[in-house]
């Protein structure tokens, strides 16, 4: 392979050039979605206008309730008639320091779940789901490929508008998930009218539940989630039990023996509107944010650049927010260390390591590339900025187009030994095998142009090349190419 060189890539434009610090400092708004409790509970959602005390307590003063509170008003699930749910909340309760590990981790989210729910007039019991979903882990990931606080699956995600490219999952975003997950409930209650069921359906798909209550109907048996319950897999027989076993502990931890950590009823986070790029790194430094933070509020970033544009948020504490902002008007360096390629012919990545000037461990790991496979045509990658080279921003296209394709590395090429039959000549084992005349002279010492039958010769195939492979005259498989 002849080395590596800027012909084979295309440089994708990235990076800010030369800009006053200051302007994006300006560019820079924070904003928080804070609003009051409605008054009353929609009863389309099973709320109950109704009831005195669930009216009183929805118009407390803000102040007055921590988000514990909050949620214990818009309780309105009705409950489980099912010695599971109280199996699962002796379950719970035998190990507070992982519902204590749990309930700390919730706190970053909880005030904007309940927020949304009171928007949307919803049971306040949904704000609890993550709990039994992904133990409020944004980050958290399963065998079924399902990610993020409220575990879609790539397919319902997008179905949702989760955005899932190689810069960023919003399915893992803290905002989109939230709005989808909550866009979900609603149409899978308007689908069943019931929570058990829309609670099953989260889990187990709508298409399971409304075969299960075919099924039942045609035997004359009710249709409710205790009566469907046989039909379903354990994971969705326990879903709404362990929903209703943590709902129980959370109306009063004391009977569990459980103490819940305060929750403070106002935002944990507010929302940064940043349109340009930026290293994860460097947007935690300038928050003045340990990293680890800064990710638990921001897991949607899949690589170590944040691509800017009008749609790019970033999650932060409201004095954080405002730090951000001081410092990043004080910045003078570069907002990102990093650009992107994309390859056009078939990439080792050590090749592409020697061009930056960087080890092939850094561009491998950034951009997730196991050991041993190199990139195909067409993909893109992170590289490290060059010295003293200045690079347009990312674009918003080009981050949501950008896709990866590895392949196992091999060599290049693939020495076979043919025979010669009747009618071959140099001219037509050169076209048959993808090589010259010249090549085929040097590689078997021919002087002249003419070849016996039965005569062998030594090829050097390209590997990805299928001439020969079926023919009986070949009579040597691959061996390591000479390099």
């Amino acid at each position: 392979m002849p080395p590596f060189s800027l012909s084979p890539i295309k440089l994708a434009l990235l990076l800010c050039i030369s800009a006053p610090l200051l302007g994006q400092a300006n560019d820079i708004t924070i904003s928080s979605t804070f609003m009051a409790p409605d008054a009353a509970i929609d009863p389309a959602f099973g709320g109950d206008t109704n009831n005195p005390e669930s009216a009183a307590t929805q118009v407390l003063e803000m102040e007055e309730v921590d988000v514990w509170a909050r949620i214990r008003t818009g309780f309105s699930i009705q409950d489980l008639d099912s010695p599971l749910v109280a199996s699962q909340a002796a379950r719970y309760s035998a190990n507070p320091e992982y519902f204590l590990r749990t309930t700390n981790r919730a706190s970053r989210y909880l005030f904007h779940v309940v927020q949304e729910l009171d928007k949307r007039g919803m049971p306040t019991e949904l704000a609890l789901l993550p709990f039994v979903e992904s133990a409020f882990n944004p980050e958290a990931y399963s065998s079924a490929k399902a990610a993020g606080m409220w575990q879609f699956i790539p397919s319902t995600g997008l179905m949702f508008k989760l955005k899932q490219t190689m810069f960023k999952d919003e399915r893992r975003d803290v905002l989109a998930s939230t709005d989808a997950a909550l866009n979900y409930l609603e149409k899978l209650y308007g689908m069943f009218g019931d929570w058990q069921l829309a609670l099953a359906a989260y889990n187990w798909g709508e298409g399971s539940v409304q075969r299960a209550m075919k099924k039942n109907e045609a035997a004359g048996k009710p249709t409710d989630f205790n009566s469907l319950s046989p039909l379903m897999p354990a994971e969705t027989r326990n879903y709404v039990p362990k929903l209703l076993a943590i709902k129980s502990i959370i109306a009063n931890p004391a009977q569990f023996g459980i103490n819940l950590p305060k929750v403070e009823n106002q935002p944990y986070f507010v929302t940064i509107n940043k349109t340009r790029n930026i290293d994860v790194k460097i947007a935690a430094q300038l928050a003045e944010l340990p990293i680890t933070e800064f990710k638990a509020l921001n897991p949607q970033f899949n690589r170590p650049i944040i691509i800017g544009g009008e749609k790019t948020r970033i999650l932060l504490p409201h004095d954080n927010a405002e730090k951000f902002k001081t410092n990043l008007a004080k910045w003078q360096r570069p907002l990102s260390t990093w650009t992107s390629i994309t390859v056009s012919t078939r990439e080792r990545i050590e090749n592409i390591a020697r061009m930056f000037g960087t080890q092939a461990e850094v561009i491998r790991e950034v951009n997730h590339i196991a050991q041993k496979m190199v990139l195909k045509a067409g993909s893109t990658i992170l590289v490290p900025k060059v010295i003293d080279t200045f690079y347009k921003d990312i674009t918003s296209d080009i981050a949501d187009n950008a896709t990866i394709a590895l392949e196992p590395d091999r060599p290049d090429s693939r020495r076979i030994m043919i025979k010669v039959g009747k009618r071959d000549s140099l001219s037509s084992i050169a076209d048959r095998y993808q090589v010259s005349i010249a090549q085929l002279k040097d590689w078997n010492n021919l002087s002249r142009d003419q070849l016996k039958f039965g005569q062998r010769l030594r090829l050097q195939v390209p590997f990805s090349s299928r001439a020969g492979r079926s023919s009986h005259r070949v009579k040597a498989a691959s061996k390591k190419r000479n390099r």
